[in-house]
């Protein structure tokens, strides 16, 4: 059930980048240079800015971004350890209903545990 549930969410983002790729071409080019200019490696590593984008996603309480970052920081060699103290620091933040957000980021856990191969 969590498998089918979270990549649902991720095919999801696919579709609604694809329709607005399509249907807004300009404001989505102009967005997507923008988000490889913040997620190139400079200052801080690709699995530190996956762990703060899935703090924030845990924050702002979007499940879509919760399943996508979790996915990106474990593809970056975070562990789940890592990612659940992201997300307490998006919940010390946040407050209690954050808290609540851990409950998609426990099941994103599951699914890409086995899912992500380690070097």
């Amino acid at each position: 059930m969590d498998y089918e549930e979270v990549n649902q969410k991720l095919k999801e983002i696919e579709d609604v980048l694809n329709t607005l790729g399509k249907e807004h071409p300009k404001e989505m080019a102009s967005f997507s240079r923008f988000l490889r200019e913040v997620t190139e490696t400079k200052a801080l590593t690709t699995k530190e800015k996956e762990l703060i984008a899935l703090a924030l996603g845990i924050a702002a309480g979007c499940e879509w971004c919760i399943y996508l970052h979790t996915r990106k920081a474990m593809e970056a060699g975070a562990e789940p350890g890592e990612l659940i103290e992201a997300g307490l620091v998006a919940v010390l933040m946040a407050g209690g209903p954050a808290l609540m957000h851990l409950i998609p980021l426990m099941k994103a856990i599951e699914t890409f545990k086995n899912e992500i191969k380690r070097d």
